[in-house]
Formats: structure tokens, C-alpha cells, sequence
């Protein structure tokens, strides 16, 4: 709840933008609170202080974007730095093939539904890059994922505010 109150006047005043720049940096890999924000916006939203659809589309291609850039990143140097330096957190050359296969043969599933798990969400593009997954895998599962975090997280909050409202009418006899 602390977090919420911190956040709603950066979201007031800045809007959908610091949204977008947050869900980013934190789907990119830093350990930032992005679904907080996304609920606070929501509920900023549901009381018409922010647009609901540009709030959507600020969460969805901040996710989409910050997964693809850590993608990205992982891709052109992760497996390296994996390689030289998993065994310090042991992680063995074994088990970073091992996990080389999982993202083969899961990587899809792992990518749609990391956004759902708070450190799998800062690391999936990264680790997903770094263990050579296809981009041509990882693309469509990487929007499916944030469209459905999205709805759950931007949409979510938003409705259940408009849903628990008592009606405005006034009954009188």
C-alpha cells in the first residue's frame, strides 16, 4: 500500500510516459515495481485521472519493448557471461545446457507466462536471449505474455473498481 501512495503523484503528474519508462526498465531487468505502478495507474484511471486505453497501450509496449531489448542484450553477450561466470552461482556448464534444452522445448510457455512471476518477469528477455532462444519463438510468446499481463494488471483493477461501485442511482419512496 506504501508503494501505491508513493507512486500516484510520479503517475499524475507524469502520466502514461512514466508508466511506459517503468514497466520498461523493469521488464528490461531492473528491479523496479512495475505491477505496483500498473495497479496505482489503474486505480488513477478508474477515478479519470488517466486515459484507460493509453494506459494499456503504455504498459503493453513497455513489456513488449523491455523483454526485446533484454532479449537483445542476452542474445549478443549473455551466453558469454553465463559461460565465464555461471559457475560462481553455480550455474555449471551442465546445467546452462540443460537449461539451454528447457527453453528448446518449453521456452514458449516459460516466456508467456514469466511476466506472473516477479523475478522471472525482470529476467526472462535477458535469459531467453542468453540461452539462444529463436527470436521467432520468443517474439510472439514475448507479446502474447504482455498482453496478457496487461489485461490482468491494467484492466483488471480498473474494472473491479467499476464493478464494486454501488450503483448512482438513489432509491426513494
Amino acid at each position: 500500500m506504501e508503494a501505491i501512495k508513493f507512486l500516484e503523484p510520479y503517475l499524475a503528474a507524469y502520466g502514461v510516459t512514466a508508466l511506459f519508462v517503468l514497466v520498461y526498465l523493469e521488464s528490461l531487468g531492473a528491479p523496479l515495481p512495475g505491477e505496483t505502478a500498473i495497479i496505482a495507474a489503474s486505480a488513477l484511471a478508474a477515478e479519470g485521472q488517466l486515459s484507460l486505453p493509453y494506459l494499456l497501450v503504455a504498459i503493453f509496449a513497455g513489456a513488449v519493448l523491455g523483454d526485446s531489448t533484454g532479449y537483445g542484450i542476452g542474445r549478443i553477450g549473455g551466453h558469454r557471461v553465463l559461460s565465464r561466470y555461471g559457475p560462481y552461482f553455480k550455474l555449471t556448464a551442465e546445467r546452462l545446457e540443460k537449461l539451454e534444452a528447457l527453453f528448446r522445448s518449453r521456452g514458449v510457455y516459460i516466456v508467456m507466462t514469466a511476466r506472473f512471476v516477479v523475478l522471472l518477469r525482470q529476467l526472462s528477455g535477458i535469459l531467453a536471449g542468453s540461452v539462444r532462444m529463436s527470436w521467432w519463438q520468443f517474439l510472439p510468446a514475448n507479446v502474447a505474455g504482455a498482453a496478457a499481463w496487461t489485461l490482468v494488471w491494467g484492466a483488471g483493477p480498473y474494472l473491479s473498481v467499476h464493478l464494486l461501485q454501488p450503483p448512482l442511482k438513489s432509491w426513494s419512496l
